[in-house]
Protein backbone atom coordinates (compact mmCIF):
# COMPACT_ATOMS: atom_id res chain seq x y z
CA UNK A 1 0.00 0.00 0.00
CA UNK A 2 2.78 2.44 0.93
CA UNK A 3 4.76 1.58 -2.22
CA UNK A 4 1.65 2.09 -4.35
CA UNK A 5 1.09 5.49 -2.74
CA UNK A 6 4.66 6.62 -3.47
CA UNK A 7 4.51 5.23 -7.00
CA UNK A 8 1.34 7.19 -7.72
CA UNK A 9 2.71 10.40 -6.23
CA UNK A 10 6.01 10.17 -8.10
CA UNK A 11 4.14 9.45 -11.33
CA UNK A 12 2.30 12.72 -10.68
CA UNK A 13 5.68 14.39 -10.02
CA UNK A 14 4.73 15.37 -6.48
CA UNK A 15 7.81 17.26 -5.31
CA UNK A 16 7.56 16.30 -1.64
CA UNK A 17 7.30 12.57 -2.32
CA UNK A 18 10.02 12.62 -4.97
CA UNK A 19 12.43 14.45 -2.68
CA UNK A 20 11.67 12.08 0.20
CA UNK A 21 12.41 9.04 -1.97
CA UNK A 22 15.58 10.63 -3.30
CA UNK A 23 16.82 11.44 0.20
CA UNK A 24 15.85 8.24 1.93
CA UNK A 25 15.42 5.38 -0.54
CA UNK A 26 16.98 5.86 -4.00
CA UNK A 27 17.54 8.39 -6.76
CA UNK A 28 17.62 5.70 -9.46
CA UNK A 29 14.32 5.62 -11.34
CA UNK A 30 15.02 1.99 -12.24
CA UNK A 31 14.77 1.11 -8.56
CA UNK A 32 11.13 2.21 -8.50
CA UNK A 33 10.11 -1.30 -9.60
CA UNK A 34 11.76 -2.59 -6.42
CA UNK A 35 10.12 0.07 -4.29
CA UNK A 36 8.12 -2.27 -2.01
CA UNK A 37 11.28 -4.14 -1.01
CA UNK A 38 13.34 -0.99 -0.62
CA UNK A 39 10.71 0.60 1.60
CA UNK A 40 10.42 -2.57 3.66
CA UNK A 41 14.18 -2.61 4.22
CA UNK A 42 14.17 1.08 5.14
CA UNK A 43 11.42 0.62 7.72
CA UNK A 44 12.61 -2.66 9.20
CA UNK A 45 14.01 -2.01 12.72
CA UNK A 46 14.30 -5.69 13.65
CA UNK A 47 18.10 -5.92 13.58
CA UNK A 48 18.63 -2.59 15.33
CA UNK A 49 15.72 -1.97 17.64
CA UNK A 50 13.50 1.08 17.29
CA UNK A 51 15.73 3.47 19.23
CA UNK A 52 18.77 2.74 17.07
CA UNK A 53 16.63 2.85 13.92
CA UNK A 54 15.48 6.36 14.83
CA UNK A 55 19.02 7.47 15.65
CA UNK A 56 20.43 6.08 12.40
CA UNK A 57 17.78 7.77 10.28
CA UNK A 58 18.26 11.08 12.08
CA UNK A 59 22.05 10.97 11.91
CA UNK A 60 21.96 10.13 8.19
CA UNK A 61 19.70 13.12 7.50
CA UNK A 62 21.46 15.77 9.56
CA UNK A 63 25.03 14.54 10.13
CA UNK A 64 25.72 12.21 7.19
CA UNK A 65 27.72 12.65 4.00
CA UNK A 66 25.67 15.75 3.18
CA UNK A 67 25.12 17.43 6.57
CA UNK A 68 22.20 19.77 6.96
CA UNK A 69 23.09 23.32 5.86
CA UNK A 70 22.26 24.74 9.27
CA UNK A 71 24.58 22.23 10.94
CA UNK A 72 27.34 23.29 8.58
CA UNK A 73 26.67 26.96 9.29
CA UNK A 74 26.70 26.40 13.06
CA UNK A 75 30.17 24.84 13.15
CA UNK A 76 31.65 28.34 13.39
CA UNK A 77 28.56 30.53 13.24
CA UNK A 78 28.31 34.10 12.05
CA UNK A 79 26.25 36.62 13.99
CA UNK A 80 23.52 36.40 11.33
CA UNK A 81 23.24 32.62 11.75
CA UNK A 82 22.86 33.01 15.50
CA UNK A 83 20.29 35.79 15.14
CA UNK A 84 18.28 33.57 12.81
CA UNK A 85 18.59 30.79 15.37
CA UNK A 86 17.21 32.98 18.16
CA UNK A 87 14.31 34.48 16.24
CA UNK A 88 12.97 31.15 14.99
CA UNK A 89 13.92 28.90 17.91
CA UNK A 90 11.87 30.86 20.44
CA UNK A 91 8.77 29.57 18.63
CA UNK A 92 10.05 26.00 18.63
CA UNK A 93 10.65 26.06 22.39
CA UNK A 94 7.16 27.35 23.11
CA UNK A 95 5.73 24.58 20.94
CA UNK A 96 7.99 22.10 22.73
CA UNK A 97 6.12 22.76 25.98
CA UNK A 98 2.75 22.34 24.27
CA UNK A 99 3.82 19.11 22.59
CA UNK A 100 5.12 17.52 25.78
CA UNK A 101 1.97 18.67 27.54
CA UNK A 102 0.00 16.47 25.15
CA UNK A 103 2.05 13.53 26.39
CA UNK A 104 1.28 14.47 29.98
CA UNK A 105 -2.43 14.79 29.22
CA UNK A 106 -2.66 11.41 27.52
CA UNK A 107 -0.26 9.09 29.30
CA UNK A 108 -1.03 6.92 32.30
CA UNK A 109 2.66 6.10 32.80
CA UNK A 110 4.29 7.65 35.90
CA UNK A 111 7.67 7.12 34.23
CA UNK A 112 6.68 9.13 31.16
CA UNK A 113 5.01 11.79 33.31
CA UNK A 114 8.16 12.33 35.37
CA UNK A 115 10.35 12.45 32.27
CA UNK A 116 8.25 15.10 30.57
CA UNK A 117 7.81 17.24 33.69
CA UNK A 118 11.59 17.27 34.11
CA UNK A 119 12.09 18.13 30.45
CA UNK A 120 9.55 20.96 30.46
CA UNK A 121 11.12 22.40 33.61
CA UNK A 122 14.61 22.30 32.11
CA UNK A 123 13.57 23.80 28.79
CA UNK A 124 11.09 26.46 29.86
CA UNK A 125 10.91 27.09 33.62
CA UNK A 126 14.42 26.49 34.90
CA UNK A 127 15.80 26.04 38.39
CA UNK A 128 16.24 29.59 39.60
CA UNK A 129 19.13 31.97 39.00
CA UNK A 130 21.71 29.20 39.34
CA UNK A 131 20.30 27.30 36.37
CA UNK A 132 18.06 29.32 34.04
CA UNK A 133 15.81 27.59 31.55
CA UNK A 134 16.99 26.89 28.02
CA UNK A 135 14.37 29.40 26.85
CA UNK A 136 15.82 32.13 29.08
CA UNK A 137 19.34 31.32 27.91
CA UNK A 138 18.16 31.66 24.30
CA UNK A 139 16.74 35.12 24.99
CA UNK A 140 19.98 36.15 26.68
CA UNK A 141 21.93 34.94 23.66
CA UNK A 142 19.74 37.12 21.47
CA UNK A 143 20.34 40.13 23.68
CA UNK A 144 24.10 39.54 23.51
CA UNK A 145 23.80 39.69 19.72
CA UNK A 146 22.20 43.13 19.85
CA UNK A 147 18.52 42.17 19.81
CA UNK A 148 16.06 43.64 22.28
CA UNK A 149 14.03 41.08 24.22
CA UNK A 150 10.76 42.66 23.14
CA UNK A 151 11.97 42.55 19.54
CA UNK A 152 12.66 38.83 19.83
CA UNK A 153 9.32 38.05 21.42
CA UNK A 154 7.32 40.12 18.93
CA UNK A 155 8.89 38.54 15.83
CA UNK A 156 6.43 36.24 14.05
CA UNK A 157 7.73 32.86 12.80
CA UNK A 158 8.62 32.40 9.16
CA UNK A 159 6.20 30.22 7.17
CA UNK A 160 8.39 27.10 7.37
CA UNK A 161 8.62 27.43 11.15
CA UNK A 162 4.88 28.02 11.44
CA UNK A 163 4.18 24.95 9.30
CA UNK A 164 6.52 22.80 11.38
CA UNK A 165 4.86 24.00 14.58
CA UNK A 166 1.47 23.15 13.10
CA UNK A 167 2.73 19.64 12.31
CA UNK A 168 3.97 19.06 15.87
CA UNK A 169 0.76 20.44 17.35
CA UNK A 170 -1.32 18.13 15.17
CA UNK A 171 0.82 15.16 16.19
CA UNK A 172 0.23 15.99 19.84
CA UNK A 173 -3.50 16.42 19.36
CA UNK A 174 -4.20 13.42 17.16
CA UNK A 175 -1.52 10.79 17.62
CA UNK A 176 -0.73 8.35 20.44
CA UNK A 177 1.36 9.87 23.23
CA UNK A 178 4.22 7.47 22.46
CA UNK A 179 4.28 8.81 18.90
CA UNK A 180 4.47 12.34 20.28
CA UNK A 181 7.39 11.38 22.50
CA UNK A 182 9.19 9.92 19.49
CA UNK A 183 8.39 12.95 17.34
CA UNK A 184 9.78 15.44 19.84
CA UNK A 185 12.59 13.68 21.69
CA UNK A 186 14.16 12.37 18.49
CA UNK A 187 14.80 16.03 17.65
CA UNK A 188 17.05 16.36 20.69
CA UNK A 189 19.51 14.15 18.89
CA UNK A 190 20.53 17.30 17.02
CA UNK A 191 22.56 18.53 20.02
CA UNK A 192 23.59 15.11 21.32
CA UNK A 193 27.37 15.37 21.57
CA UNK A 194 27.74 11.58 21.30
CA UNK A 195 26.36 11.27 17.74
CA UNK A 196 29.84 10.65 16.33
CA UNK A 197 29.89 7.35 18.22
CA UNK A 198 26.92 6.33 16.08
CA UNK A 199 28.41 7.34 12.73
CA UNK A 200 27.89 11.11 12.47
CA UNK A 201 30.48 12.99 10.40
CA UNK A 202 30.35 15.96 12.77
CA UNK A 203 28.47 17.29 15.78
CA UNK A 204 25.90 20.09 15.95
CA UNK A 205 28.66 22.66 16.31
CA UNK A 206 32.43 22.57 16.62
CA UNK A 207 33.03 22.23 20.40
CA UNK A 208 36.08 24.46 20.09
CA UNK A 209 33.81 27.52 19.86
CA UNK A 210 32.90 26.99 23.52
CA UNK A 211 36.51 27.79 24.44
CA UNK A 212 37.31 30.46 21.87
CA UNK A 213 36.27 34.08 21.65
CA UNK A 214 34.37 33.81 18.38
CA UNK A 215 30.91 33.79 20.00
CA UNK A 216 29.51 35.66 23.00
CA UNK A 217 29.57 34.22 26.49
CA UNK A 218 25.77 34.09 26.46
CA UNK A 219 25.91 32.08 23.24
CA UNK A 220 28.31 29.65 24.86
CA UNK A 221 25.97 29.30 27.84
CA UNK A 222 23.02 28.51 25.57
CA UNK A 223 24.90 26.01 23.41
CA UNK A 224 26.53 24.37 26.43
CA UNK A 225 23.16 23.73 28.08
CA UNK A 226 21.97 21.70 25.10
CA UNK A 227 25.38 20.06 24.72
CA UNK A 228 25.11 18.83 28.31
CA UNK A 229 21.40 18.01 28.54
CA UNK A 230 20.45 16.56 25.16
CA UNK A 231 22.36 13.30 25.54
CA UNK A 232 20.12 12.36 28.46
CA UNK A 233 17.06 14.12 27.05
CA UNK A 234 17.23 12.11 23.82
CA UNK A 235 18.58 8.75 24.94
CA UNK A 236 16.30 8.11 27.93
CA UNK A 237 13.00 9.06 26.22
CA UNK A 238 13.89 7.09 23.08
CA UNK A 239 14.57 4.01 25.19
CA UNK A 240 11.12 4.53 26.69
CA UNK A 241 9.61 5.00 23.23
CA UNK A 242 11.09 1.67 22.13
CA UNK A 243 9.59 -0.17 25.11
CA UNK A 244 6.18 1.49 25.01
CA UNK A 245 5.83 1.23 21.21
CA UNK A 246 6.43 -2.50 21.44
CA UNK A 247 4.03 -3.01 24.34
CA UNK A 248 1.27 -1.03 22.60
CA UNK A 249 1.96 -2.68 19.24
CA UNK A 250 2.45 0.64 17.44
CA UNK A 251 6.06 0.45 16.24
CA UNK A 252 5.09 1.19 12.63
CA UNK A 253 2.98 4.21 13.66
CA UNK A 254 5.85 5.55 15.74
CA UNK A 255 8.17 5.20 12.75
CA UNK A 256 5.90 7.15 10.41
CA UNK A 257 5.27 9.89 12.96
CA UNK A 258 9.00 10.21 13.61
CA UNK A 259 9.68 10.52 9.87
CA UNK A 260 7.01 13.19 9.57
CA UNK A 261 8.51 15.11 12.48
CA UNK A 262 12.01 14.82 11.00
CA UNK A 263 10.82 16.32 7.73
CA UNK A 264 9.25 19.23 9.62
CA UNK A 265 12.47 19.71 11.59
CA UNK A 266 14.55 19.81 8.41
CA UNK A 267 12.37 22.60 7.02
CA UNK A 268 12.42 24.44 10.32
CA UNK A 269 16.23 24.41 10.46
CA UNK A 270 16.25 25.90 6.97
CA UNK A 271 13.97 28.66 8.29
CA UNK A 272 16.69 29.61 10.76
CA UNK A 273 19.02 30.20 7.81
CA UNK A 274 16.31 32.02 5.88
CA UNK A 275 15.91 34.37 8.83
CA UNK A 276 19.67 34.80 9.04
CA UNK A 277 19.74 35.80 5.39
CA UNK A 278 17.68 38.85 6.31
CA UNK A 279 20.76 40.04 8.19
CA UNK A 280 23.44 38.70 5.84
CA UNK A 281 22.62 37.90 2.21
CA UNK A 282 25.83 35.89 1.95
CA UNK A 283 24.14 33.06 3.83
CA UNK A 284 22.35 32.06 0.62
CA UNK A 285 25.32 29.80 -0.16
CA UNK A 286 24.11 27.39 2.53
CA UNK A 287 20.75 26.72 0.89
CA UNK A 288 22.11 24.74 -2.07
CA UNK A 289 21.65 21.34 -0.48
CA UNK A 290 19.77 19.72 -3.35
CA UNK A 291 17.63 16.61 -2.90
Amino acid sequence: MLAAHFTEQTRNSDVGHVMWLNRNITKDSKDKTRLPGLLADFLDPSDLGLRRWIKDRFIHRFFGDRPHPFVLSLQHPSKAVLVGYVLEHQHFLRQWVRSLSWVLAKTDSPEATKEELDNITTEFYGFGDARPSHYELLLRMGESLGLKREEILSTEPLPATAQAISTWQEIGEKRHWVETMAAMHSLELIANRDVKKDGAKLTYFDPSILKSGEVTEQTKAFLWEGYEADVEHSEIPLEMVERFASSYGIVDKVQFTFLRSMEAFDSYLMARLERGMQFDRGLSVFTGRGS
